[in-house]
């Protein structure tokens, strides 16, 4: 099944110097149950397209379809909702909640898009070595704790496509490595679909799939 379909979308941003063409019709396409890499040097655009199927920004002209919706046509409400449910997004930045434990944290998009599942998300947190962590803050954990649990979260809502924007830029080699295992053998076993911004093509390997945009278009 034909998860994601994007379709001459284009983007630009207001600068001092007037407006600048980020992507510039870009078509890609992602089946369920299927992971796909989106490489390029930084400025080519890859984030902005990553954001903009992930709903957070709307196209200057083309169309995004997700699971048979298209986003451009969702209102901000409409967006956030995809996002809750049918949309996952692991950033790089880890964005946890501060103010919250890790199993809060684990099962806050699961609660808020009504899909808490208990039994599964003991299964992430056992999964991703968080078990003897859940009751520690972001604060207290290390780098590679913060994004195991920032991908438990998405995962735990049991998103049908899940969106990662360089889920390893802030860790070492080889604790990168062990979360990108992580997220791909789980991913896998969810059926979900995946699609991952990295600048590292040994990363992009990994996945079923590479594109790459160079200066907003597919290179």
């Amino acid at each position: 099944m034909e998860l994601l379909h994007a379709t001459d979308v284009s983007k630009s941003f207001e600068t001092g110097e007037g407006p600048l063409q980020v992507l510039r019709g870009v078509s890609l396409s992602l089946t369920a149950g299927t992971s796909l890499a989106l490489t390029g040097e930084s400025g080519s655009g890859k984030s902005t397209l990553l954001y903009l199927i992930g709903g957070l920004d709307v196209p200057d002209a083309g169309h995004i379809r997700i699971a048979g919706t298209d986003i451009a046509g969702l209102d901000d409400p409409g967006r956030a909702a995809l996002r809750r449910g049918t949309v996952g997004v692991v950033f790089q930045q880890f964005n946890l909640i501060p103010s919250l434990d890790v199993a809060a944290n684990l099962a806050f998009h699961a609660r808020l898009s009504g899909r808490h599942d208990a039994a599964w998300t003991a299964h992430l947190a056992e999964r991703l070595g968080l078990s003897a962590l859940l009751s520690r803050f972001p604060e207290q954990l290390s780098g590679g704790q913060q994004q195991r649990v920032a991908i438990g979260r998405t995962l735990a809502a049991k998103s049908e496509l899940v969106l990662a924007d360089e889920p390893t830029g802030n860790l070492d080699e080889a604790t990168g490595d062990a979360v990108m295992d992580l997220l791909l053998e789980l991913v896998s076993e969810t059926g979900a679909g995946l699609l991952m911004v990295t600048h590292s093509m040994r990363l992009a390997a990994r996945l079923d799939r590479q594109v790459g945009l160079r200066a907003g278009v597919i290179a």
